[in-house]
């Protein structure tokens, strides 16, 4: 049987996010309190089905063998540490030397968060064709633009997202990679042009998530206001958008697959409104199905659980009772 193992690129020197790196490798920026870059991959690791990560370290590497040591959340984890740093190209050779005959790989850059559905790609990348898969996304503009029409200024749109794809940093390979003639470097510039030259070069990409790579203090600032109210699930995750005495409201992101516990609230009364996606919720004795823009009502003492068909996003509005969920069944480890 094929076993995935993650690889995450961890040895960068994080100058542009310096005086904070000076003293913690970038994998260790806190996205939130006592939440890392690093502690979010290795759970999203783990939802996936990924027991067992290598860590591609070098600047301050011996920092990220003190937080994780050999197992981190049911994830077992070993380190690869450059002498020097090469590129990431040679610090990916390493980790695939260490890879056995039976094993495939989940590579990552060190400084993405991202929602995607991880053991999704898994999936596509082992029924395709091609050798290596990159996980694309849609790129969004860094600068708000403007619309003409004729000789006058008709519209402004803050940041919009293009019609153009990127590399979102995380590949899946379903063997050794082929490095061609390449020693050092960055595989983005090396390796990567030279596969898609070839035709051994796939994709698998997921419009509309959440995606960021923390390269300065602002981009710093944008995904500590995203968490600020957020919690990651196994399923996705979960945010508070207002809580006041009279009422609570949630939005709440199930990836494609994925569902939440089974679980009922003892005094919450809730309504969920489907904003995108589809699936069902599942009661003792039935499933209502949902889609785009639908709404559920689930009452006090009714267990359920929510299931997504698709990546879907629904915000629950319900009584102000924020820790009223009892679990009657769990489906992770992780949590």
């Amino acid at each position: 049987m094929t076993k995935t193992v993650g690889l995450i690129l961890c040895g960068g020197f994080g100058k542009r996010l310096r005086p904070l790196t000076e003293k913690i490798p970038k994998p260790l920026v806190e996205i939130k309190d006592n939440y890392t870059i690093l502690d979010k991959q290795l759970f999203d690791f783990k939802s996936a089905g990924v027991d067992k990560a290598i860590l591609l370290t070098g600047f301050l590497g011996e920092k990220i063998e003190e937080r994780y040591g050999d197992n981190y959340m049911g994830v077992d984890v070993e380190y690869i540490q450059e002498d020097k740093p090469l590129g990431t190209l040679n610090a990916i050779r390493l980790g695939m030397e260490s890879l056995k005959n039976n094993e495939q790989s989940v590579i990552r850059n060190g400084d993405v968060v991202a929602d995607l559905n991880i053991k999704k790609m898994i999936e596509q990348g082992e029924k395709s064709d091609y050798p290596l898969s990159i996980f694309i996304t849609k790129m969004v503009s860094p600068y708000g633009i403007v619309e003409v029409s004729g000789d006058r200024l008709v519209s402004f749109k803050e940041k919009p997202v293009l019609d153009y794809y990127i590399n979102g940093g995380v590949y899946f390979s379903q063997g050794e990679i082929d490095f061609g003639e390449f020693e050092v470097g960055d595989i983005e510039k090396t390796v990567f042009p030279m596969l898609a030259k070839e035709n051994k070069l796939g994709y698998y990409k997921e419009d509309g998530l959440f995606w960021m790579a923390i390269d300065t203090t602002k981009e710093l600032e944008e995904i500590r206001k995203e968490y600020k109210n957020r919690e990651d699930k196994p399923w996705g995750y979960e945010k508070i958008l207002i809580h006041t005495d009279k009422y609570l409201t949630k939005e709440l992101f199930l990836k494609e697959g994925f569902q939440t516990s089974f679980h009922y609230h003892t005094k919450k009364d809730e309504t969920m409104y489907i904003v995108s996606g589809a699936g069902y919720i599942e009661f003792e004795d039935r499933k209502d199905y949902f889609g785009k823009n639908d709404t559920i009502r689930i009452k006090p003492h009714e267990k359920h659980s929510i299931v997504a068909m698709e990546n879907t996003v629904l915000h629950e509005v319900s009584t102000p009772h924020l820790d009223d969920t009892e679990r009657v069944k769990d489906f992770y480890e992780t949590r």
